[in-house]
C-alpha cells in the first residue's frame, strides 16, 4: 500500500473504530471478543484496502466481515462451554423502570442467549438500523431468510427476557 492508501485506512479505522467495536459488543457480550472481532474486520479490509474501488461500500464489507467472524467463533465448542459460564443472571436492578421495561444489561444478556444468526439479525437491523435487503447482504442470505430470522430472534428473546423478569 503507498502512503496515501495507508493514510486514507488509518482515517476511516479511527472514524469508525468506536463504532465497530460497539457493534462487535453487541453481537458477543464481551468486550474483550469485541476487541478481537473488531480486529479481525479491520485487519481483513486492511487486506483488501488498495483493491476497494467504492469506499461508500467500506462499512459493509466491515460489518460483514465482523458478523461472519463472531458466527464462525460461535461454532466453535470451546465458546460454547466458556459463553455459559460468564453470562450474569441479571446485571443491573433498577426501581425506576417499569416491570415489562427490560434494562440495558438485560436486554445484553437477552441477547447472548439468542442463537448466533439470529442475534446477528438483532444487531444489524435494530442496533445497526439496517433494513432488511442490507442485512441480507451483508449475511449472503435471502431476505425471506432475514425475516424469519429476525422474528425468530424476536421470539427467543422475549422469551429470555421474560425468564430475566421471573426470577429478577
Amino acid at each position: 500500500m503507498d502512503q496515501r492508501d495507508e493514510q486514507e485506512f488509518a482515517e476511516y479505522f479511527a472514524a469508525r473504530r468506536d463504532s465497530v467495536r460497539r457493534t462487535a459488543y453487541m453481537l458477543c457480550g464481551d468486550w474483550h471478543r469485541a476487541d478481537d472481532l473488531a480486529q479481525t474486520a479491520f485487519v481483513a479490509l486492511h487486506r483488501k484496502w488498495r483493491k476497494i474501488r467504492d469506499r461508500s461500500a467500506t462499512d459493509a464489507y466491515v460489518r460483514k466481515t465482523l458478523v461472519r467472524a463472531s458466527i464462525d467463533e460461535s461454532r466453535r465448542p470451546w465458546r460454547r462451554e466458556r459463553q455459559t459460564e460468564t453470562m450474569p443472571e441479571r446485571a443491573v436492578e433498577s426501581e425506576h423502570l417499569d416491570d415489562r421495561v427490560a434494562t440495558r444489561q438485560d436486554l445484553l444478556a437477552g441477547l447472548r442467549k439468542v442463537p448466533p444468526k439470529q442475534r446477528a439479525v438483532l444487531v444489524l437491523r435494530y442496533f445497526e438500523g439496517l433494513d432488511v435487503a442490507a442485512v441480507a447482504a451483508t449475511l449472503g442470505c435471502s431476505e425471506g431468510n432475514v425475516k424469519s430470522q429476525t422474528a425468530r430472534g424476536l421470539a427467543n428473546l422475549r422469551v429470555v427476557l421474560e425468564e430475566v423478569e421471573a426470577h429478577g
